[in-house]
């Protein structure tokens, strides 16, 4: 294959819902075909879905594998069902592609032997997703990560050595809906919502729901009329007694949050943009792309004190390493307004994060790899 011959790429991810690795995997697959490359996009359409969150490039190729929704189907063998439906669309025409790169550990497991993106690492009770979490890591030609700690973290629990390639973002898209055109849209989250702290990722424990609320907690008395507001939360697994055990503690605390779910696509840079604080107290992250967005639309954020986000967002944010720490840091923002610094480097950092470099750096690797006589990604 020449240098400058385009690769086959398959991009593979568990789902067509806004999560942060399904953004992933789109705008690198777009990113991807504006450098000429051939893409093909593999998810799984769980509930009837035939299509993603928002549109696509049409220069994509789009596979929407039907995953039909059981009726009481546990966790874990809806696990081993979404692995091979995927894996049944994939297999006949997996040495079609010179590249098949999966962004989890269900397109990982279809896929048999892909490269692997490890956004971050996860601990899981249910016996399927154990073995498909380890199968995902031990088995791929080769790894991708989008920050250090998190390759750090294979070294040393796998001794595996990843290629660090961070997330991109869309910085010019959340910072036009903090500009004057987009007024109108900013004006009408704040004529439904007031003053709002805002987090983006749903109701579950990786996102630090209940710490979060436990700090809304703390500051609400010092800033009345303030709205705690959670948008985002598709995920495939199962958080109904966590989000029953948050509702409970909202109650005993007083506390009355806005739970939005998934924002359609075109709202969510409005959504964002008008926000007083962005709050993103995680406790596992691998890179924080929702977060990013909201520094890109001049958002203050407050996050949590992890040396992945100390390392993505030192001098752009403000970290709590605790609940009266998160609690007092939201509230200072309240109260004195977005840091100017901050605020200009968090935009900064925001515009380094280009999808257009990412996947530059992903296809150095893929013709690495396919140069590379011990390491196929066709076939393997």
């Amino acid at each position: 294959m020449g240098a400058d011959e385009a690769l086959r790429i398959a991009l593979l991810t568990y789902s067509t819902k806004p999560r942060g690795g399904v953004v992933h995997t789109l705008a690198l697959a777009e990113a991807l075909a504006r450098r000429g490359q051939d893409v093909t996009v593999f998810s799984l359409g769980r509930g009837g879905d035939s299509a993603f969150f928002r549109d696509v490039d049409p220069d994509l190729r789009v596979r929407v594998v039907p995953l039909p929704e059981i009726d009481g189907e546990e966790l874990g063998p809806r696990i081993l069902r979404s692995i091979s439906t995927l894996a049944a669309a994939l297999v006949p025409e997996r040495d079609g592609f010179d590249v098949v790169h999966a962004q989890d550990c269900i397109s990982a497991n279809a896929a048999g032997r892909p490269i692997r993106t490890v956004h971050h690492i996860d601990e899981f009770s249910t016996a399927q997703l154990i073995a498909c979490h380890e199968r995902a890591i031990r088995d791929p030609v080769a790894h991708v990560c989008v920050s250090e700690p998190v390759a750090a973290e294979l070294r040393e629990g796998w001794g595996i050595t990843a290629t660090v390639i961070p997330n991109g973002v869309d910085a010019a898209r959340f910072a036009a809906a903090a500009g004057p055109d987009a007024a109108p849209a900013r004006a009408a989250w704040t004529a439904r919502l007031g003053r709002y702290v805002l987090a983006v990722g749903g109701i579950e424990p990786r996102k630090g729901s209940v710490e979060l609320l436990e700090a809304f907690a703390l500051l609400q008395g010092s800033h009345p009329g303030v709205r705690l507001v959670i948008g985002g939360g598709e995920t495939v697994f199962d958080y109904r007694d966590y989000r029953a055990a948050w509702q409970a503690r909202a109650g005993e605390l007083g506390v009355e949050p806005v739970v939005l779910g998934p924002v359609p696509d075109p709202e969510l840079p409005a959504l964002v943009a008008a926000a007083e604080v962005f709050a993103f107290p995680s406790v596992k992250e691998g890179f924080g792309l929702a977060a990013m967005e909201a520094l890109a639309a001049g958002v203050p954020l407050v996050a949590s004190d992890l040396p992945v986000l100390r390392r993505t967002f030192d001098g752009a944010a403000t970290f709590a390493g605790t609940v009266p720490e998160l609690a007092a840091a939201l509230s200072a923002v309240l109260h004195d307004g977005p840091d100017p610094t901050r605020r200009v480097a968090g935009r900064a950092l925001a515009a380094r994060h280009t999808w257009d470099a990412a996947a530059l750096s992903h296809l150095q690797l893929y013709r690495r790899l396919s140069a590379d006589g011990s390491v196929t990604t066709r076939g393997a």
